[in-house]
């Protein structure tokens, strides 16, 4: 006889008040049952490993803490995220997510991927849920930083930056102390940094082969960021290449080009202590501290950062690059989303994490110029950092923002090739910049 059976052939022998009974208890149980509130899950889109091409021992230590917070706070919520899925494949992995339709609530958005997702309406709009919350305040961000998290056509707020790296200049100060020379000033000019690469590059050994060079890895692009000149229209309908700003930082770079008599200049040699400058982002430079990691123990060298010198008409600025975070625009929890959004990229306490765990910068103002130099810079070793916690917010307040808009890549795809053949060949004629622009701009105009 099933357990079934016996059930109910037992029951008709209670009494009627026991069975009333039990019916209650059954009842009241399923009541409780049903009244007690399942978790909340909010699903965030991570990745593995850095954004900016360094390493990193534990690439969720600032998320999981970020998540052990909120779930403390919002007690009837649980936040989940796919572990394992690498930066160089996260793209991808985004992507399959939407065609699925199994977005996550909350995603961060490499930047060059922000005007796919928020042209297909992919990302909710935040300008309303700013606004509406008291606590919250959009000018806590760096501009630079949350300009990219704008698009470019509407202008609508379509995520938060979450963390973000400036470009600076790498010193080597062992290299420039042995020539007598001083550390340049924020101010430092292109003539300046001209005047030392021509100093410093020369045959140390007498075998008639240049052997110390001024810099590696400084581009047309850093100059013509400094050079006080627009490469693009705003809507990245037109170029700017015949600017006599741009073909000046042109001009500069060559002149750069040819203090090296044609060797080239690699990477080893900088590694090696040969070369005095070269342009890193940040995390680079956190990260290699002293650099280069690999040789560092057979090597007694000093590092330094600075700014980049600035052109005739420039600034000494350097373009920010950033890592945003938004929210699914078909999302169920929307405002438990915006809360999520803001622990990660504004709540004070979580940002002043990324100094302790992530080689990028907070874009919340007002926590670097707090930090010490040994939080922002890392380890001391054998580096000596002229540079203040102050001096490295200012970097980023007055930052620019890289350029974004349909058929960028192509342009720069062919401008750089086309740029990169005159410094090699020293070629630059009066006319050479107009035919460029013209150019680029019937590629724009496709």
């Amino acid at each position: 006889m099933t357990g079934w059976a016996r059930i109910r052939r037992t029951l008709p022998h209670l009494s009627p008040f026991l069975l009333g009974l039990l019916i209650a208890y059954a009842f009241v149980f399923l009541m409780l049952y049903h009244m007690e509130p399942q978790p909340i899950v909010l699903r965030v889109g991570l990745f593995a490993g850095s954004n900016w091409g360094v390493p990193e021992g534990n690439s969720y230590a600032v998320i999981d803490q970020v998540i052990a917070r909120f779930e403390a706070e919002h007690p009837n919520v649980k936040v989940v995220y796919q572990s394992g899925i690498r930066r160089d494949d996260y793209s991808e992995w985004l992507a399959g997510r939407e065609l699925a339709g199994e977005m996550p609530d909350v995603f961060l958005i490499p930047q060059d991927d922000f005007d796919l997702y928020a042209d297909r309406k992919a990302l909710a709009p935040l300008d309303d849920l700013a606004r509406r919350d008291t606590a919250f305040s959009l000018d806590d961000f760096y501009p630079a930083p949350l300009a990219f998290a704008r698009s470019m056509s509407s202008g609508t707020l379509y995520a938060l930056p979450v963390e973000c790296v400036p470009r600076l200049m790498f010193v080597n100060r062992t290299l420039i102390d042995r020539e007598g020379i001083a550390l340049p000033t924020d101010d430092w000019t292109w003539d300046d940094f001209l005047a030392i690469c021509q100093k410093i590059t020369r045959d140390t050994d007498g075998d008639g082969r240049l052997d110390q060079f001024g810099v590696y890895g400084y581009t047309w692009q850093d100059a013509v960021v400094t050079s006080g000149a627009k490469l693009f229209r705003d809507d990245g309908r037109a170029s700017c290449f015949a600017d006599s700003r741009i073909e000046g930082a042109i001009r500069f770079t060559i002149a750069l080009h040819q203090t090296q008599n044609g060797q080239v200049v690699t990477e080893r040699d900088f590694d090696l202590g040969h070369v005095a400058f070269r342009p890193f982002n940040f995390a680079v430079y956190h990260t290699y501290q002293p650099y280069p990691w690999r040789i560092k123990k057979s090597m007694d060298l000093e590092w330094d950062c600075i700014r980049l010198p600035r052109g005739p008409h420039g600034e000494n600025i350097s373009p920010v690059q950033t890592l945003l975070m938004g929210m699914n625009a078909k999302t169920r929890q929307r405002q438990l989303a915006w809360e999520f959004l803001k622990a990660v990229c504004y709540d004070r306490d979580n940002q002043e994490q990324l100094l302790q765990n992530s080689a990028a910068l907070p874009v919340r103002r007002g926590i670097i110029e707090d930090a010490s130099t040994d939080e922002l810079f890392g380890s001391t070793g054998k580096q000596r950092d002229s540079r203040s916690p102050l001096a490295v917010s200012q970097v980023i307040e007055e930052g620019s923002v890289p350029y974004r808009f349909p058929g960028y890549q192509a342009a720069m795809m062919l401008a750089d090739r086309k740029i990169q053949e005159l410094i090699d060949s020293n070629a630059l004629e009066s006319n050479t910049m107009n035919r460029l622009q013209k150019e680029v701009n019937a590629l724009l105009l496709k």
